[in-house]
């Protein structure tokens, strides 16, 4: 028995003294937290190690903003609306940078308080306020939750890596009567998807400033300024954008592709339009211009529009303004483009300048 002892004795010394640190060093560990709970300013502020993110109900201060980085391929999960003090803070109010994150709202909401900032003067003067809303960095998947009264423009996405937004609303619809440049979602991405989302507002539903690869798709728009490429400044290019599927009503404008007037080495090209049902109340329902900020005037010729088609099932376009139901102001536009599934009616006679070598065909308009 005491042999059998002295084995086992000497076999736990052996297993410890393996299992010690040697040369006087500490193992470094690398485990990342389980969950973690953003409900403060101050809980949002370390979440590199996160694997799982909760966001309950809680009230951002006055003053203050939140940034969300978490790990890599991290969950987040609201189980509650976010609710924003008014603020002096510029914005973005709520930044998401993630690297292949996946976040379901489960249809709570990011509240902004809109209602105490609106004045009609948007961004461009009166009440300061606070834009954008919610900013969107790094990559990830984004679905199901509300963006609910923005002071101002609403979703930012500046994306690095393939993203997606699905089931999203957008809901200025209480500032019909004072809320402006609420825009839905601000774009300066690529490898991007927006499907199945709602925007109710006094702007671009979606404005996409740069980027390539890009998918707008089974939206509704509603309100506001209907579906927009650009502004286009200088230096910046729009590619390969597919806009397919998707309703506008109500809205000032119908789709609009808009350059600066004065913008150089700048371009867009091979957007495609795909079963789109459009209807504008003011102004035209497709306007293609080089000479932004006004809708016709002198067109620049530094920036170069190409490659737009209308293809597969037909883009129904209608206005009840007082406008051409299409227009095309171009400085420098180039290429043939198929318009074979386009359908335009109402309002006046469509105004096509083609400067620049550009012909279409087909269509209806």
């Amino acid at each position: 028995m005491q042999s059998l002892l002295a084995f086992a004795t000497l076999a736990i010394l052996s297993s410890g003294s393996l299992a010690s640190p040697t040369n006087g060093t500490t193992p470094t560990s690398t485990a990342k937290r389980a969950t973690c709970t953003v409900d403060s300013v101050a809980s949002s502020t370390d979440l590199t190690d996160c694997t799982s993110i909760i966001i309950p109900a809680w009230t951002v201060p006055a003053g203050e903003t939140v940034t969300i980085k978490a790990a890599s391929g991290a969950s987040i999960e609201m189980t509650g609306s976010v609710t924003f003090s008014q603020t002096t803070a510029s914005g973005p109010l709520w930044t998401f940078d993630t690297d292949d994150a996946s976040l379901n709202g489960n249809g709570f909401s990011f509240k902004g308080n809109g209602p105490l900032y609106w004045d009609g003067e948007g961004t461009n003067g009166g009440v300061a306020k606070p834009h954008p809303f919610i900013k969107f960095q790094g990559s990830g998947t984004f679905t199901n939750f509300i963006i609910k009264d923005s002071p101002a423009q609403a979703i930012s996405v500046g994306t690095t890596a393939t993203s997606s937004f699905t089931d999203v609303l957008v809901d200025n619809s209480d500032g019909a009567a004072l809320g402006a440049n609420t825009d839905g979602f601000d774009v300066s991405a690529s490898d991007l998807t927006i499907s199945g989302c709602t925007v109710l507002n006094q702007d671009d539903c979606v404005a996409i400033n740069s980027g390539s690869n890009i998918v707008f798709e089974n939206n509704v728009c509603t309100g506001g300024h209907g579906i927009s490429i650009g502004s286009i400044a200088t230096g910046k290019s729009v590619s390969g954008v597919t806009i397919s599927g998707n309703t506008v009503s109500e809205s000032m404008y119908g789709m609009r592709i808009k350059v600066d007037s004065d913008a150089t080495d700048a371009s867009v090209s091979d957007i495609t339009y795909i079963g789109n049902k459009i209807s504008a109340n003011d102004k035209y329902g497709y306007l293609i211009t080089q000479s932004y900020s006004e809708d016709f005037g002198t067109p620049g010729t530094g920036s170069t529009v190409s490659g737009i088609t209308f293809s597969g099932a037909t883009t129904t376009v209608t206005t009840t303004g007082n406008f051409p139901r299409v227009g095309v102001d171009c400085g420098h536009c180039t290429g043939t483009w198929n318009w074979g599934s386009i359908d335009a009616t109402g309002g006046e006679a469509s105004d096509i300048v083609l400067t620049g070598g550009a012909t279409i065909e087909g269509g209806t308009f």
